[in-house]
């Protein structure tokens, strides 16, 4: 079993589809942590009632970012837990958390990288007239939206959509995609260092 923290900053649709995938078995992972840097975010409340731990802080009530990265690392490590999967999270990781969870910080964004990264990747979408975008599951850097490319799944753009139409497809295939690529990523990395062991022996 796998365990993950969830980084989120709002409503948390992603964090409640990845806790739902858990409870039904498709999920193989346990959700020990919710960093949230908004302390009346939505995403909070979902966390209580599906009684996980919370952790969150007002960045403004610290020094810098290295420090309250430093504060959440503790957490982390308290709980041993083994990847980052960031749900919405509306800050940059910095070098604290990069560094010591490299290559096991992932983030969901709704395009198609690189295409429109950054905030507002709908709606600069719909302004640039394409037709089609989609979701894009990636590592995460020290860039934004600039990480290696796990998986993608396109979304195509009627002449009709809306932010909201557009919006409403790409998260109902988010919460599809994420829990089943963060499952298939997982199952790798178990099998791979079961492997490992059984070359070292």
């Amino acid at each position: 079993m796998t365990s993950i923290a969830v980084f989120a900053s709002g409503n948390g649709s992603n964090f409640q589809a990845i806790i739902d995938a858990i409870q039904s078995g498709d999920l193989a992972a346990e959700v020990k942590l919710l960093v949230c840097d908004k302390q009346d975010a939505f995403v909070l409340k979902r966390a209580k009632q599906s009684g996980i731990d919370t952790f969150a802080f007002q960045p403004k009530a610290y020094a810098s970012k290295a420090a309250f990265e430093r504060q959440i690392a503790a957490e982390l490590e308290k709980l041993k837990i083994e990847y980052l999967v960031l749900a919405g999270y509306m800050r940059l990781i910095g070098p604290t958390l990069l560094e010591r969870f490299s290559n096991k910080i992932i983030n969901i964004h709704p395009s198609l990288l690189p295409a429109f990264p950054g905030i507002d990747a709908i709606g600069q979408a719909l302004r640039a007239g394409v037709e089609e975008t989609g979701v894009t599951i990636h590592f995460v850097d020290e860039g934004m939206d600039t990480g290696p490319i796990i998986a993608q799944k396109r979304v195509k753009v009627c002449s009709k959509d809306t932010e909201e139409t557009l919006a409403a497809k790409i998260h109902e295939l988010e919460h599809r995609f994420y829990p089943a690529t963060l499952q298939q990523l997982f199952h790798q990395a178990s099998e791979g260092a079961e492997h490992g062991k059984k070359s070292v022996n």
